[in-house]
């Protein structure tokens, strides 16, 4: 694949998810019935500029380099686009009655993942944590008071056919979006198929009851998540095989929680599918047969005398 034309893809999808996101944060304060205060998504949001930015100065004055959001405007919003998804995600994911500082920790967490979590692969550097999942896993399993935002306020305000209208439009946005720009459709459907297998398999082996196991595929959270979060391009193999193996392996890791009675599975399942990926791809990239050393005679015997 072209390097360049990739880059533009992924600049495109970025900033059409951004515009998605923010849409769907202003219908949700507005019309459709969030719950969490109206200062949620601005702490998110600041808390993700400010660490995007600062972490980005840090390394560029470690590495002797330009600031990548120097140059204009156009750049810095561009440099953003990542931290603005990030810090409305876990605005509107998490709960935490009316404290601010959670939501500003998950955001933070969630930009340093990118930072900390991090591989060599090949000629390049690259995190693979999803950074809003991570953030949000993180903040749910350091501090247990806090939830995830009820799924219903998605669609509380919503009566009749708005029930439906607004999930069709998540689902016709998410699949455009992720066939033209992620090329995430393998991984949607593998995602599908395996979620509906674990519930299949839970009924089986534990008796639970398959309308309940499929349940959370008729909200919106869910349809969110299979569109938005579990497909994020950065975090994802590319091809096609490693995709559906991605997919199934993060249902197959649902599936696991929820028998074990582990709440907030679909969240906690992604971070463990992609911690486990990030062990594959360190132990791909690290060599069979590192090459010796060679040391020079002359250095051989300097350093022998000095012993």
């Amino acid at each position: 694949m072209n390097p360049a034309w990739a880059q533009t893809n992924r600049l495109g999808g970025l900033r059409r998810f951004a515009v998605a996101i923010s849409i769907l944060n202003i219908l949700g304060h507005t019309v459709l019935g969030f719950e969490q205060a109206w200062a949620t998504p601005f702490v998110g949001l600041a808390a993700a500029y400010s660490t995007e930015l600062l972490l980005e100065w840090w390394d560029a004055l470690l590495s002797h380099r330009r600031v990548r959001f120097g140059g204009g405007a156009a750049r810095l919003v561009d440099f953003l686009l990542s931290a603005h998804i990030s810090g409305l995600a876990v605005g509107m994911l998490l709960y935490a009655n009316e404290r601010m500082w959670p939501v500003a920790f998950a955001a933070s967490a969630a930009i340093a993942s990118k930072t900390i979590f991090r591989l060599t692969v090949g000629q390049s550097s690259r995190h693979f944590f999803n950074p809003s999942n991570f953030g949000i896993s993180l903040t749910l399993l350091l501090f247990p008071w806090i939830g995830i935002a009820p799924p219903y306020h998605f669609t509380e305000d919503l009566v009749g056919a708005g029930d439906w209208i607004l999930p069709g439009i998540i689902v016709c946005t998410g699949t455009l979006l992720n066939w033209r720009f992620t090329k995430r459709l393998p991984l949607i459907a593998a995602w599908l198929a395996g979620f509906i297998l674990q519930a299949l398999l839970r009924h089986w082996l534990f008796g639970a009851r398959i309308p309940s196991a499929l349940l959370p595929m008729t909200g919106v959270a869910f349809i969110l998540y299979t569109f938005y979060m579990v497909t994020d391009p950065a975090t994802t193999p590319s091809g096609t095989r490693a995709q559906i193996l991605f997919g199934a392996g993060v249902a197959l890791t649902y599936g696991v929680l929820m028998s074990l009675h582990i709440v907030f599975g679909l969240f906690f399942a992604l971070s463990i599918v992609c911690a486990l990926r990030g062990v594959a791809m360190a132990a791909k990239s690290r060599p069979a047969n590192p090459v010796p050393i060679r040391v020079p005679l002359e250095e051989a015997a300097v350093a022998g005398a000095h012993r």
